[in-house]
């Protein structure tokens, strides 16, 4: 389930593959496993509990989602990062999160209503912690703002682009893992609006909110000066 997106624990009916492949992309969009890194397939197969055959399945997979580099005979390592890369991602997941949002407002029900309000408490709860300096971290912040924001669009009723948007929002969420740095006040504001725009059905009001909020995503991270 795409709300379990960032969650590492094992489903009813997981395969020891798909619970290895949700690990690593989430030590990957975590920084637990560091831009550059060489990723070494035996001390992987002890950490992660998957067969080499299955690891260099999974890491073809991540390296289809440029959450990794092949190296072709060398093997594979972490994705590097850069300020470059980050204003593309940020302007690519502007533009597909905004096209499913319109079609999402237009076509979503009342469940879904209630699914954006659930959401948007969740990421409420846990930003008031980070706002209260109390333990959390920004990965449960980023676990919850994907909710939010996939919840925002679910209802657009266009699979493909749905999957192309999460592993965009993947590649972008690693950014403020890796930066550590959680937005303030400014981005709690930002996200009851946006629930009250999605709510009232206002799409272009929603898309602008939704375009500021992104870019202002973006000039945070590179404002901590970690990849220039």
């Amino acid at each position: 389930m795409e709300d379990l997106r960032f969650n590492t624990d094992g489903q009813a009916g997981d395969t020891v593959g798909e619970i290895a492949y949700r690990r690593i992309r989430s030590h990957v969009v975590n920084g637990r496993l560091r831009p550059g890194e060489k990723l070494k397939l035996d001390r992987m197969k002890e950490t992660y509990g998957a067969s080499v055959t299955t690891l260099r399945e999974i890491l073809n997979r991540l390296a289809v989602e440029e959450l990794v580099s092949a190296e072709g005979q060398r093997g594979f390592r972490v994705s590097e990062v850069s300020a470059g890369e980050l204003r593309e991602l940020g302007a690519l997941r502007a533009l597909l999160e905004a096209h499913a949002l319109r079609a999402s407002i237009e076509r979503g029900d009342l469940e879904w209503e209630a699914s954006v309000v659930a959401a948007h408490y969740k990421l409420s709860v846990v930003e008031r912690e980070l706002m209260a300096r109390r333990p959390g971290g920004v990965d449960r912040w980023v676990s919850c703002d994907w909710g939010f924001h996939n919840a925002t669009i679910a209802a657009c009723g266009q699979p493909v682009l749905l999957r192309t948007y999460a592993s965009i929002f993947d590649r972008f969420a690693r950014y403020h893992m890796l930066a550590l740095d959680f937005r303030g006040q400014g981005v709690v504001d930002d996200h009851v609006r946006l629930r009250d725009l999605v709510i009232g059905r206002d799409a272009d009001g929603a898309i602008a909110l939704l375009t500021r909020h992104i870019e202002s995503g973006v000039q945070h991270v590179l404002g901590t000066g970690q990849f220039d």
